[in-house]
């Protein structure tokens, strides 16, 4: 697609293309998400992220909910922030314009299209962002000779697996808005066959809207909440995700990795924790919820690869919410 075609789409839809991950994933608690039990351990040790070499990275989606946190979590480099009105990743020239100027050591592309139901209307959006800006980025780094960070998602994945699924598992998404997703890894590990492509879940923070804060508005106008019970996968926390990327670009570690908060569990079983029994929360299925694009059933992360690669796993999601629920507290 041409990037003026691009660039009108997306002043068109600006709004939904602000960083990775749905914008309300799997649903908002009128429509809306078995699940795998994990043991409960504390995210402490996780926050003792290690001092780091100060380096010039870039950071594409920075007005989104990941990018966000990654500008803070990164505070200690060098680090050039771009949202959408500031680089539209669809025009290459644009991109192969602020890589040059930047010159960073690291690209990290947090940018994406993630109004997963809009996107099975709007394909040629989806992919423009998703893929070939994913690729464009991908090409001026490594023109540059940067390294790459580029964030995919669980929903590459159909969901019948029935366990968590790993990287050697064959990609095979349901949705207009995963298609464009897989096809984006494709072409970043096309251009740039040393980018780090880490596929995630469910995300969650203090910035953007997500799934955690849409069940919040809705107990606080009562019960009971309407939940899907039949999708499953791995709520992670954007802090935590934001970290893990800071570690990783301290090492030689490059390739394909899941990276999620351990565990897994269902739409329903998630938000009742949110709501920790102040209302009644009620399972639905996903035929129920009626959404306009497919979810996978059990998108469930196995990441087993990034531990091996001497990274250390995320905390279980049900501290990682913890943490999070008492900081949102704290700030309300």
């Amino acid at each position: 697609m041409a990037g003026s075609r691009a660039s009108n789409l997306l002043k068109a839809c600006g709004s939904r293309w602000t960083g990775t991950g749905e914008t309300t994933p799997g649903g908002g608690p009128e429509r809306v998400p078995t699940s795998g039990a994990t043991t409960r351990k504390t995210t402490e040790a996780y926050r003792q992220t290690p001092s780091l070499d100060s380096v010039r990275i870039l950071v594409t989606g920075a007005g989104g909910q990941l990018g966000r946190e990654l500008i803070e979590v990164l505070a200690s480099h060098e680090v050039h922030g771009r949202d959408h009105r500031g680089l539209d990743i669809t025009d290459r020239q644009a991109v192969v314009k602020i890589v040059e100027e930047v010159r960073p050591s690291w690209v990290i592309n947090a940018a994406a299209y993630n109004d997963v139901d809009v996107a099975e209307e709007a394909s040629e959006l989806a992919f423009a962002v998703n893929a070939a800006g994913a690729g464009y980025l991908a090409e001026a780094a490594a023109r540059a000779g940067a390294e790459m960070v580029h964030i995919s998602t669980d929903y590459v994945f159909d969901g019948r697996k029935g366990s968590p699924y790993t990287e050697l598992d064959r990609a095979d998404p349901l949705s207009v808005y995963g298609r464009s997703k897989y096809e984006g890894e494709l072409q970043v590990q096309s251009a740039h066959p040393s980018a780090c492509v880490l596929r995630t879940a469910w995300l969650y923070g203090e910035y953007g809207k997500n799934f955690v804060k849409a069940i919040l508005k809705a107990a606080e106008r009562g019960g009971p909440l309407k939940v899907v019970a039949d999708q499953v996968g791995s709520p992670t926390w954007t802090r935590h995700l934001a970290q893990a990327i800071g570690e990783l670009i301290q090492t030689p570690a490059r390739g394909l990795f899941h990276v999620a908060n351990a565990g897994a569990c269902s739409r329903f079983e998630f938000a009742r924790a949110i709501v920790q029994g102040r209302v009644e929360v009620q399972p639905i299925s996903a035929t129920d919820a009626a959404r306009p694009a497919p979810r996978p059933a059990n998108s469930a992360l196995d990441s087993a690869r990034w531990q091996a690669a001497g990274l250390r796993p995320l905390p279980a999601w049900e501290s990682a919410l913890a943490d999070y629920l008492g900081e949102d507290g704290r700030r309300r």
